[in-house]
């Protein structure tokens, strides 16, 4: 994989994915164990979020993500049960990597923004933490 990434604070990263610039309009694109650490499984976005409102909220067990804001801006709180960072995504050819096992919650969404999430693992329900007590007590018992 590319080592083209700033590393800041907990185990979740940005990625600069590569950018055309052309007269006519920029191009970025990602691929899968090439700019990002695993195969993809999974696509959805997350559009037309109200003001003030928050997505996210949760951690995964396994799944990996990497968020990229294609529209507008949001922030990305992430957090591995001692430290919290804030992420602010507001550019398509970069991307936030969150690996399983970290808390993540999504604010401060822009008019329109869309913000595309591109996940290692298929839907699966049983993979959520919704309980931020449950996350801190399944982080415990992974070490």
């Amino acid at each position: 994989m590319k080592e083209d990434r700033l590393k800041v604070g907990c185990e979740a990263f940005l990625i600069n994915l590569p950018k055309f610039e052309d007269p006519r309009g920029n191009l970025s694109f990602v691929e899968q164990l090439k700019h990002i650490p695993f195969k993809i499984e999974r696509t959805y976005w997350i559009y037309d979020v109200p003001g003030g409102e928050t997505r996210g909220g949760h951690a995964f067990k396994e799944q990996k993500e990497f968020i990229i804001a294609l529209s507008g801006s949001f922030d990305v709180v992430v957090d591995d049960g001692s430290t919290k960072q804030l992420f602010s995504l507001n550019r398509s050819y970069y991307g936030l990597y969150i690996p399983q096992g970290i808390w993540r919650q999504m604010e401060n969404f822009s008019t329109n923004s869309l913000a595309l999430v591109l996940s290692s693992t298929h839907y699966n329900a049983n993979d959520y933490i919704y309980d931020y007590n449950n996350f801190i007590a399944h982080k415990s018992n992974e070490e």
